[in-house]
């Protein structure tokens, strides 16, 4: 995962934990995902966060992937061309 979409998911995870007042270990917690993983890439120690997990996360927000990505912090990275 690019660093600049890594960064978006990050900031997008920790803005629906605010919403919901829970903290990211409690996050992990009600989706089952690893809480050491998701610290690494929380923490930046990694830029991957596999897309299963990624999603687990997502459900535990009770919203779909497409609201999920639906946010101003996905609307403002820049487009790469390769």
């Amino acid at each position: 995962m690019d660093s600049a979409i890594a960064c978006a998911v990050q900031e997008r995870l920790l803005e629906l934990c605010r919403r919901d007042g829970i903290t990211v270990n409690k996050m992990c917690t009600r989706a089952a995902v690893p809480q050491s993983s998701i610290n690494n890439f929380m923490n930046q120690k990694t830029h991957s966060i596999g897309i299963i997990n990624l999603k687990k996360l997502i459900d535990s927000f009770d919203m779909t992937i497409t609201e999920f990505f639906d946010a101003e912090v996905f609307r403002t990275l820049e487009q790469e061309l390769k």
